[in-house]
């Protein structure tokens, strides 16, 4: 697998050092690990799985910055592909869902995770659950092998996000669906606001404007496109005191303005204008 681009590098690093430790090692330890920022706190975004069925303690990581599982309409017998699916834990909850009959594939750019992935489903005795060392922007799985991927705070991080979702089309069977959760920014933030958003809460880093996302996802071929849940990032008030204020500050508050966790579905076509309809 190659890598191009060095926030991959950077990515890699940081997600191997997490993968190595728990949920609570990483909540207080500076985002994760200790070559990290000193600031960062990725528990900003994370959701509570703990009343989902399926939900395997040792899987989450609090790395998260939604519950696209729980919106993913996932039905029993699918397989269902997780991208960036770390040590499991969406992957696991899906597999709830589709039971023995279905499949999961969760595919991670990081081998720490995905040998921890493994180690858990090993030890859960999950058959039908299986993960893969690949790249989003190149995936390793066949055209037209899913009926739903989802994917929890991961896309942002990717470099070439016309890429990862273009190969999200590829993987989905025709009439298959996404939901995928992700940070965005909604208007336009001060640069050195947004700096200081990336130090506490690093899944900041790569966000694009959420236009800008949606039209990606247009552009890649889907249809059907909504947001599923939208929920603001709370940042501290001494953060953004420092940069905006008056107007600016009210537009924070009453989320004209801001960072934003979101859940997006969206649906590949059934009919392809070059080859027909699917039944």
């Amino acid at each position: 697998m190659e890598t191009l681009n060095p926030l991959k590098e950077i990515v890699r690093e940081k997600y191997s050092q997490i993968a190595l430790q728990d949920r609570q090692e990483n909540a207080n330890s500076c985002c994760g690990v200790n070559a990290c920022c000193s600031t960062v706190d990725y528990e900003v975004f994370a959701e509570n799985y703990e009343n989902l069925k399926g939900y395997v303690a040792d899987a989450d990581l609090g790395l998260g910055c939604g519950l696209p599982t729980e919106f993913a309409q996932i039905k029993e017998g699918d397989t269902v592909v997780d991208l960036g699916s770390g040590a499991g834990n969406d992957a696991f909850v899906a597999r709830a869902t589709v039971g023995e009959k279905g499949k999961i594939i969760g595919v991670d750019m990081t081998e720490a995770m995905i040998s921890k992935a493994r180690q858990n489903a090993e030890k859960l005795g999950f058959n039908n659950v299986e993960f893969r060392f690949g790249d989003i922007e190149k995936m390793p799985i066949s055209a037209e092998t899913a009926n739903v991927v989802v994917s929890n705070c991961v896309m942002n991080l990717v470099p070439d996000k016309e890429k990862a979702f273009a190969e999200t089309f590829r993987i989905l069977k025709k009439g298959g669906h996404f939901s995928i959760s992700d940070i965005v920014l909604q208007g336009e933030l001060p640069d050195r606001l947004r700096q200081d958003a990336e130090m506490y809460a690093g899944c900041v880093s790569g966000a694009i404007q959420q236009t800008e996302y949606l039209e990606i996802i247009q552009k890649a071929g889907f249809e059907n496109i909504k947001i599923q849940k939208s929920k603001v990032i709370d940042l501290p008030k001494e953060i953004l005191e420092k940069y905006i204020s008056g107007q600016e500050m009210a537009n924070f508050e009453e989320g004209k303005i801001g960072i934003f966790s979101i859940t997006v579905f969206a649906q590949k076509p059934c009919c392809d204008p070059k080859s027909g309809c699917c039944s």
